[in-house]
């Protein structure tokens, strides 16, 4: 009887999990209702519940909605960019061993270790591609923030190791390789709609050597 009373009493709302920070654990429910139900249909409501506090805790955190998605999406989203800044230093500094294939692993890693770390990771991979269809000033602005810096630094670096094509276009190329890997980080890539069942599950590593090569072998190609 005890430990159940304790336990009702954790879960009241207003008082955070213990050892956890209170934002955090109402960032990581909200990380999860917004990959669900996408921003619009995703409830302050809600998000309070699974967090176990009452919505005016959340409000007094975060401000709006649209100020607890932007600090969802900034919190996982500059991980992965300052992991890829990181990583494309240590490429940097061998640059004898620079070229295309390592460029764009290096790009993709952080992903793909973001979304195989646990289930927030996941959802927050789910909710980035629902971000990245977004057309509105707010969703680019934001997108912009965190993503930009990093990506930019990967296009002059694949400029330096293929001089011969044009800036414009391997950043025209970037956008697709930024599209082609969201489709199939999550998993909608169809493989074994394609294959009649063949193929299974592909794999991390694997799914990631396919794209690496794929992908390096577009930014590659001669121009049209």
């Amino acid at each position: 009887m005890a430990d159940s009373i304790q336990e009702t009493t954790r879960r009241k709302p207003g008082r955070p999990k213990e050892g956890v920070e209170l934002r955090d654990v109402i960032l990581d429910q909200a990380e999860l209702i917004f990959s669900q139900a996408g921003f619009n249909g995703a409830k302050v409501r809600d998000i309070a519940t699974g967090a176990g506090v009452n919505q005016a805790l959340v409000r007094y955190y975060f401000g709006s909605k649209q100020d607890l998605f932007d600090e969802v999406v900034r919190r996982r989203g500059l991980v992965i960019s300052a992991a890829r800044h990181v990583s494309l230093d240590k490429l940097l500094a061998q640059k004898s061993h620079l070229n295309v294939e390592g460029i764009i692993r290096s790009y993709l890693k952080p992903q793909w270790d973001m979304k195989y770390s646990g289930p927030n990771g996941a959802a927050f991979v789910r909710l980035q591609a629902r971000l990245h269809s977004e057309l509105d000033e707010h969703a680019l602005h934001l997108r912009s923030e965190v993503y930009d810096a990093s990506v930019k630094r990967y296009i002059d670096a694949l400029c330096d190791v293929l001089p011969d094509i044009p800036k414009d276009v391997i950043s025209v190329r970037m956008a697709f390789l930024v599209g082609t890997y969201m489709f199939m980080l999550n998993d909608l890539g169809r493989l074994n709609d394609l294959t009649d069942g063949q193929i299974g599950d592909v794999g991390q590593v694997a799914m990631l050597d396919h794209l690496t090569a794929f992908l390096s072998a577009g930014l590659k190609a001669p121009l049209p």
